[in-house]
Order: C-alpha cells, then structure tokens, then sequence
C-alpha cells in the first residue's frame, strides 16, 4: 500500500491499522492511533457499525455516537461472509501493521483470520483481540458490554457504597478506559517490534482490565497479605465527596495538603479545626474522613461560589466551579486552547469535534470527518494492489461495497 500523507508529519504516519472493532471500546483505540496519524481503515459489514444510527445524525449513517468515536478513518465495506471478500483482506493483513477485532476468537478461526494464520503470512503483524474475558478464563466466550462489565468488575458496587444502591456510572466508563489500555498495549507492541523485527499477539479483556482499575486504590487493605484488611478507599467512598453546596450553588473544593486544611480551617474562622488532631495529617484525616468531609460541607454552605473560588485561588488550594455538559463548549480554557474543532463533510454539513487532547511537538493530525460507509472501499483496495478486474468482481457479488452501494442496500435493509 502506498504511504500516508501523515507519514513524515504524524507520530503514527505510515502505521496501517486494519480495524475490524465496532460500537465504543475498539473504535475509541483506534480513534486515539488514527489521532496519533496512523492510517486506520474501518473495516465493516455491509450493514456498518451500528453506531451510525444511534443519535441525532444530519446525514444518515453519521450519527452523534459514530462521530465521536471515528474521525480520522477510512471506512471499507467488506462482507467476510464471502470467500472473495475474506481473500481481499488477507491481502490487506499482508501488508498491515496491526489488525484489530473483537469477535470470539472461535469466529475469527472459522473465517480463517486466527492469529496463528495471519501472524504466518506477515510476521511483523500486531494482532490484537478485545474481548469481554480473557481466553482461558471461566467466563471466556461470553458476551460483554459496558454495563456487564461495569457491575462484574466492581463500578456498580462504589455507587452502591456511596450511595445506597448499585448503578451504573452514567459514561460508558468500561468500554473507553479499556479502548485507552487497547491503545497502549498496541503501541507498545510497535514499540517492541521496532526493536525486535517481529509482531505479536495480544489480548486486551475488558474485565480483568476493569477489575484492575478498580483495584488501584480499592484493593487498599487487601494490599497487606499478613493483615485482615478490608477492600474500598475510604476518602472516595464516603457519600461527603461530592461538590459543595454553597449559598447559590456548588463548588468542588479539594483541600488536600496539612496546609491546604490548616489554611481552610482558619480563613473559615476554624482555628478549633486546624488544631484538631483529627485532621493534623493525611493518616488522621483518612481514618476521620467522612467526619471532616461533613464539616466542610457545613461550613462552604455559608458563602457564595464566587467567594469560595476567588478564597481557594489565594490560598492556592485546588478549586473549581461545575460544569453542566453544555457549558463545556463556553468553558475559557477549552476555548483558549482550541479544544473544540469545527468541520464540514462533503455534502456541506458542519459540525464540530474535540480535537485529540494531547499535543506531540513533532506530530500534528488535524481532525477529518469520520467516513461515510464504505467511502474508501476502491481506494483500499487499489492501494492494496487488486486489479480493476478483480475489484469489479467484488462489487458484482456484494463482497466489497463502495459508498454508494452501501447506502443503497442500508436503506433496504436497516439492519
């Protein structure tokens, strides 16, 4: 395949990722590598990912969940159901870098594309598989969405804890942290084969990696072996960590330093409170943490926000104000900084985007509309070096689809 035009001004130009992932927690990963430059092609069936249509849309097949999650990618019809269309993308993997899914692994072997077959042909592919559950395991092969994973690996048991009744936190927080650890662990499997010549296999599974987010700071007294420790961090548990009512509003005030309390304590006429010894230091202020917590609940209750924020920004303790969901475009910082791009497609639409938020010296990819279905399906193809002939036959028999045709069979076929 031919390079990239990002290939000399992107950290990823000239990496070929063949994204066959659907929905959020694959294509989040492969919107962070196609955010880096690499060349991601979206690999779907011909009805498409289903996140075209979940939202409000201006043009079909574009709608809001399918914008956020794939700028920067090309999109190939391919119906794997066909021999032809499976042959197409074995010559595709040749030449790749990376090929991600997240089928069950017993699918991808019946189509052929098995790690073990696509590693032989092209020894320095990265194959990554992101599943639910991780192979081997008691629950290997089961289904597994954000919500599944969100109560197995213990986020639906902190909001019961804090509040008194499991729920789900309301993000799909399972699916996108684990598309952050798909997106490292491919990097760092580039990373190796830089050094060593050679890909890999590589298993990303959303629970065991939730259950490890979780347990950062909630294994907590389960860290020590020779003790009957409890799990769960107090200072996040308890139902007092919350944004503060002030007298016309909220704000989220964070002391967190001996000095941070000790300074708080006493501009808010406490000094009873900054000698207390309950407080004195961070060990005390854990084990004494919802008692402090309602204190200062009490005690921000008595003044407006503009006083607690302009109070904390002299006393340099951390403070900010909330913010609704619709003041996040207004927000001066995410506006000084241009984190929000406008974009038009094709046919004259605008919209807007949040840019990529970490900024590379060396590495600039300005944000692209994600792709209509099948958009890019000649030129994936041609780049791959299928001759005209061979193309058309793909058409022919509905193997591959181009834009045009794809449209055509979804208004036929919903589904």
């Amino acid at each position: 395949m031919t390079a990239s035009p990002l290939s000399r001004t992107s950290a990823l130009g000239g990496v070929r990722i063949l994204d066959l992932t659907s929905v959020v927690f694959g294509p989040y990963a492969s919107q962070i590598l196609a955010d880096y430059g690499a060349d991601v092609i979206k690999v779907e069936a011909p009805a498409g990912d289903s996140t075209r249509h979940t939202g409000p849309a201006q043009e079909p097949g574009l709608a809001a969940i399918f914008l956020g999650l794939n700028r920067n990618k090309r999109s190939i019809v391919l119906d794997l159901k066909q021999a032809a269309a499976r042959q197409a993308l074995l010559t595709m993997a040749d030449q790749a870098d990376v090929l991600m899914h997240s089928m069950r692994p017993a699918k991808m072997a019946a189509l052929g594309l098995d790690p073990d077959t696509l590693c032989a042909r092209n020894p320095r592919l990265v194959y990554a598989g992101l599943y639910g559950f991780g192979a081997g395991g008691a629950y290997d092969g089961r289904p597994a969405y954000d919500d599944i994973i969100q109560g197995l690996s213990g986020l639906a048991d902190l909001v019961d804890r804090q509040t008194g009744a499991p729920r789900y936190l309301p993000t799909v927080a399972a699916d996108k942290t684990c598309g952050l650890i798909a997106a490292h662990a491919i990097l760092a499997a580039l990373f190796q084969r830089e050094r060593s010549g050679a890909g890999q296999q590589l298993e990303v599974p959303m629970f065991e990696s939730m259950a490890s987010y979780a347990l950062v700071e909630h294994y907590y007294g389960r860290h020590l072996a020779d003790q009957p420790g409890e799990a769960g961090y107090p200072r996040v548990l308890t139902p007092w960590r919350r944004p503060c009512q002030t007298a016309d509003g909220h704000v989220c005030l964070m002391p967190y330093t001996d000095a941070h309390w000790r300074d708080f304590f006493i501009a808010a006429d406490r000094p009873d409170l900054a000698a207390d010894p309950r407080f004195a230091d961070i060990a005390s202020r854990t084990r004494h943490i919802e008692t402090l917590y309602q204190l200062q609940a009490g005690i921000v209750a008595g003044r407006d926000t503009a006083y607690w924020l302009a109070l904390c920004e002299r006393l340099e303790i951390p403070a900010a104000r909330v913010n609704r969901l619709q003041d996040l475009e207004t927000d001066p910082h995410l506006q000084s900084v241009d984190f929000f791009a406008p974009l038009e497609s094709a046919s004259g639409s605008r919209y807007r985007f949040p840019r990529n938020p970490v900024r590379l010296q060396h590495s600039h990819v300005p944000a692209a509309m994600p792709p209509r279905l099948g958009e890019h399906t000649l030129d994936v193809l041609r780049q791959a070096g299928l001759d005209e002939a061979r193309i058309a036959a793909l058409l022919e028999t509905g193997a591959a689809r181009d834009s045009l045709s794809s449209t055509q069979t979804h208004l036929k076929d919903p589904t």
